[in-house]
């Protein structure tokens, strides 16, 4: 029996969030520029994307760009937006091809104009798709969400269109990027290491997570598919007893 034969449709996560981390170590591994992992991690993408889509997850989120990579050197930053925008402009069709609607969450502002013209488009045409929404995450961090949420709700208080009093966990939820989103059953970073990174931290918070040796551009639809195994075995309480779940 395949490791896919072993999953159980009736359990599958209706969403997935992915660190794809170790492009960089990996090219460095064959002798490469960094540049040369991120490029080879496209085909990961790739699988991954359709190997979710074949099995009927709903959601799929990718940490594509950090804020704090905009730190890295330029020549990679530069090297990674060009990348972007080529992957986007082929991959538009495919998308569209099997049903996928493509959504950005992060600080598109912060893009180069080139790149956030692409990925509007991209967008647009994508927005009416079904069958799976595939959210890249941007020029994104989490703590950089929340403090975002944080001052819409505080404008809303001060402009008298929001009751302090009345502020929720479902108020802080609206204003996150991910709003109208289910979040993530399933967390995965690759590459051995064992951070979350400054990603999704609100919406993580009873989320599986899975972390896995191999290295982005490495991985592969088996790879997801012990990773969704893993899920299935894992009993989820959400604060509960064992006792209580199984009632």
């Amino acid at each position: 029996m395949s490791l896919k034969d072993k999953i159980n449709p009736a359990k599958l996560p209706k969403h997935i969030a992915i660190i794809m981390d170790g492009n960089g170590r990996w090219a460095q591994k064959q002798g490469k520029e960094r540049v040369f992992g991120h490029q080879n991690g496209v085909r990961a993408v790739r699988d991954v994307t359709e190997a979710a889509a074949e099995l009927g997850v709903k959601y799929l989120t990718l940490y594509a760009f950090s804020t704090e990579n905009w730190n890295r050197p330029r020549e990679e930053v530069n090297a990674l937006m060009e990348l972007l925008i080529h992957t986007i402009h082929q991959e538009r069709h495919t998308l569209v091809k099997n049903n996928i609607k493509l959504v950005i969450i992060g600080d598109m502002e912060t893009l180069p104009s080139h790149c956030k013209n692409e990925l509007r488009e991209a967008i647009e045409v994508t927005s009416h798709n079904t069958h799976m929404s595939m959210i890249l995450a941007l020029s994104y961090s989490s703590k950089w969400e929340i403090t975002r949420a944080v001052k819409n709700i505080a404008l809303k208080v001060s402009d008298g269109k929001l009751n302090p009093e009345s502020i929720n966990e479902d108020t802080i939820e609206a204003h996150l990027l991910t709003s109208g989103i289910p979040d993530p059953e399933l967390m995965i970073r690759t590459s051995g290491e064992y951070r979350i990174s400054n990603f999704l931290l609100w919406q993580i918070a009873y989320s599986e997570l899975y972390f896995s040796p191999t290295l982005w551009p490495e991985y592969t639809k088996e790879d997801l598919y012990e990773a969704i195994i893993s899920f299935q075995n894992r009993e989820r309480r959400f604060g509960l007893v064992s006792e209580q779940i199984q009632k």
